[in-house]
């Protein structure tokens, strides 16, 4: 219902002053609306905001089943990174090497090969109830495999507004839909709701909710504080982030930094345990204390480090 204008006072009323003015306009501050969410609603994707230290910008994720995408492209990227480049050339020399074979060991490896043959054949001997049994046992574990690549690609993973390995982040809502709308080759193009938010999306409409805003450039700011400074929503929301996007950029040492057992994936799980009550939360509070701060600190400094290395910005 729409606010109705405010009627002029008569004579016998005071005026209102400007406490009173203030407080209205707090009122109708409080009143606005919030930015409509239907359309990512429906479309399955949402804005997101991230702080960087090398600034604020604004990007798209949605998730989807691993079987529905196609990763992001890192060829390029890997051609740019020197240390890379020069692990791959090693690697090839490595490889080189152990192909060429002189006459010694070629006749040793024809020893050897004669040696197996025989071998093999006085398996084939022993009888086929070992071979039958194995070959049973092989067709179970292969249904195992099966069962688990089947439920690994149902599971739902991060994607976000990528491009041959880089994340594009833009420092304005009306840069990032400007080029939602320019049909620009990118990694979201491939969601079957893209063409719809190309068409619908409108610059007010980017608009992150809070738990879909991040700032990574607080973080290790914070860690240094030392325990008694360290913001848990912070770092939670942190490690979200940062693992969503590791998967997505295909960041495979930040994955393995937070990933299970890790010391940040001990601290994660400390600062989940300690805004609980009870004896979780007092528990959690003990194992924080046991974490080194810097440690910490050194740890989140290199995974934002890696993240802005992959970031492409956009004005």
């Amino acid at each position: 219902m729409a606010r109705q204008s405010p009627q002029r006072p008569d004579a016998d009323e005071p005026e209102l002053d400007d406490t009173t003015e203030s407080a209205e306009a707090d009122e109708v501050e409080v009143d606005r609306p919030a930015a409509d969410r239907a359309l990512w609603d429906e479309l399955r994707i949402d804005p997101v905001e991230i702080a960087l230290p090398a600034g604020t910008g604004f990007t798209l994720r949605a998730y989807r089943p691993a079987r529905e995408l196609t990763p992001t492209d890192v060829a390029e990227r890997d051609q740019d990174d020197p240390f890379l480049a020069r692990r791959q050339v090693v690697e090839t020399e490595d490889d080189e090497e152990v192909v060429i074979l002189d006459e010694e060991f070629a006749a040793l490896s024809a020893e050897e090969d004669d040696e197996e043959d025989a071998e093999k054949r006085a398996d084939r001997r022993r009888g086929r109830t070992e071979a039958a049994a194995a070959e049973d046992a092989d067709e179970d574990e292969a249904d195992e495999d099966e069962d688990e690549a089947d439920a690994a690609g149902d599971e739902e993973v991060p994607v976000f507004l990528t491009h041959r390995g880089k994340l594009l982040l833009f420092k304005t809502p009306e840069s990032l839909v400007s080029f939602i709308r320019s049909g620009a080759p990118n990694d979201l193009s491939q969601l079957d709701s893209w063409n719809e938010l190309s068409e619908r999306v409108e610059p007010a409409d980017i608009a992150p909710l809070d738990e879909d805003t991040y700032e990574l450039d607080l973080v290790v700011e914070n860690l240094r504080g030392g325990h008694d400074a360290w913001d848990p929503t912070l770092l939670i929301e942190a490690g979200e982030i940062a693992r969503d996007l590791a998967y997505a950029l295909r960041l495979p040492a930040v994955l393995d930094m937070l990933s299970a057992g890790s010391s940040l994936d001990d601290l994660d799980e400390a600062l989940r345990a300690s805004v609980n009550g009870g004896i979780g939360g007092f528990m959690g509070r003990r194992r924080l204390k046991k974490i080194g701060a810097q440690t910490a600190s050194l740890g989140w400094r290199t995974i934002v480090g890696k993240i802005s290395a992959v970031v492409d910005w956009r004005d």
